[in-house]
């Protein structure tokens, strides 16, 4: 899977084309942050049933998470909230540099 970088608009409208080009889309949003986060409420990443990705959420293995979230939700349709949250101790190896939690809202592009 790899990812392509932008703003938050800039992400909407990637994943516009991609649909226009005929694929599956679904667009993970940060909904909320608490202490440390690399990514702000707002942020997003879209990805596609193929795993293009634009964007971004957090980073380590919470995009991974999220990432494959989003491909599920394409197959079922089902909106998703995931909360992911680490203590200091095991930020570093999930993402989170130092600590914190955030929840991303995953959906479906219709």
């Amino acid at each position: 899977m790899g990812g392509i970088g932008g703003d938050a608009d800039d992400i909407l409208q990637i994943a516009a084309d991609w649909q226009a080009a005929g694929e599956a889309v679904a667009i993970a949003t940060v909904t909320a942050t608490w202490g440390s986060s690399p990514q702000r409420p707002g942020s997003r990443m879209a990805v596609t049933r193929s795993g293009k990705i634009a964007g971004s959420v957090s980073g380590g293995c919470i995009e991974t998470a999220v990432a494959t979230a989003a491909q599920r939700c394409i197959e079922t349709g089902a909106p998703q909230l995931l909360d992911f949250g680490v203590t200091d101790e095991r930020a570093r190896e999930v993402g989170l540099v130092c600590g914190g939690k955030v929840s991303v809202f995953v959906e479906k592009l219709m």
